[in-house]
């Protein structure tokens, strides 16, 4: 098993290695860092341009530039800075907190519900609670996400207006100037936490309940399960000891990449509710042509990939004993 998971582990960093070199190409290609110094009324001196291309070194080659950059961070931990001359270093750990105390609560969520939604789904086929599933999961999927976000949105102003008070809190990731403990500090972020999470979990227990319940159909009419019962096994008992654990399988890669993709796309999600994680962050960064901050969420989200991936590799390995002999 430690040689499958190193062998999957060289694997993910050399995929990662390759998707921050396309994002940076990519950026270096099409950006102009200079733009908004170009464009200031009056212009700035030639000589002022020329310095601050020689310190994005805009005159060196993409792969120059590139190696550079990734030294940096691998030997520095520093990630450059900003066209504006900010550090990205420091703002990086800022919007990582933000975007993993969002995404995190809303993955875990949107995963568990998912599965439980997709088993019961499953085990109670062409029962209402299973066409009361599929539609539920069907009207979510067809709808934009950020429509979702905007109709939750508009449905938490419907209800503080109705109720007279402040039960949701939708814009930020808490009250500015707030007074209180950590009690009224943390429920304070609660209520700002629980209409995002439900606009990032609502897809996802959409997507997994569809894939989890064909996966459980499959598992239901298999030839190990009516043994398992042959030899004195109850239903219940067969289902959840041989095969929850078999239709779980297939699910591990996607939960892993769900989560990666969710990364970056929470932009809408991000913009919506005010957080100011690293969707936000990555709009910002294409508004300002700025290649560092762009490379940046691009290695975040690979990493995250890489983490999910890794972890879903050690999910596999222990649902499937054949992968460890292998």
């Amino acid at each position: 098993m430690t040689g499958f998971l190193l062998k999957r582990f060289v694997n993910y960093v050399a995929l990662l290695l390759v998707a921050t070199f396309l994002a940076f190409a990519l950026a270096a290609v099409t950006f102009n860092p200079l733009s908004s110094l170009e464009q200031r009324n009056p212009r700035p001196p030639q000589a002022t341009l020329d310095a601050k291309a020689a310190d994005l070194r805009l005159n060196e080659s993409i792969p120059v530039r590139y190696v550079a950059w990734l030294g940096d961070v691998v030997l520095h931990g520093d990630f450059g800075q900003t066209v504006t001359n900010q550090p990205i270093t420091d703002e990086l750990g800022r919007r990582v907190g933000v975007s993993l105390r969002l995404l995190v609560v809303g993955t875990v969520l949107g995963t568990v519900i998912g599965v439980v939604v997709g088993v019961a789904a499953a085990i109670r086929q062409y029962k209402l609670s299973d066409y009361l599933a599929t539609l539920f999961s069907f009207l979510i999927l067809s709808t934009p996400v950020f429509a979702i976000a905007i109709l939750l949105k508009y449905g938490a102003t419907t209800f503080n207006q109705s109720t007279g008070s402040q039960f949701f809190l939708y814009t930020g990731e808490s009250s500015p100037g707030l007074q209180g403990g950590f009690g009224t500090q943390l429920v304070d972020r609660i209520q700002h936490l629980v209409l995002p999470t439900l606009s990032l979990a609502l897809l996802q227990i959409a997507f997994y309940s569809r894939y989890q319940r064909n996966t459980m159909l499959d598992v239901l009419g298999s030839d190990f399960l009516r043994t398992a019962q042959a030899k004195g096994l109850t239903r219940r008992k067969a289902l959840f000891k041989h095969g929850l654990r078999t239709a779980l399988i297939p699910m591990a890669t996607l939960f892993a990449f769900g989560f990666g993709l969710i990364v970056t796309g929470a932009v809408f999600t991000e913009k919506i509710f005010g957080w100011q994680g690293m969707g936000d962050w990555l709009i910002r960064g294409i508004q300002t042509q700025d290649t560092n901050i762009t490379v940046t969420v691009t290695l975040f989200a690979g990493v995250a990939i890489l983490v999910s991936g890794f972890l879903s590799d050690i999910l596999y390995a222990a649902l499937d004993p054949r992968v460890r002999v292998g």
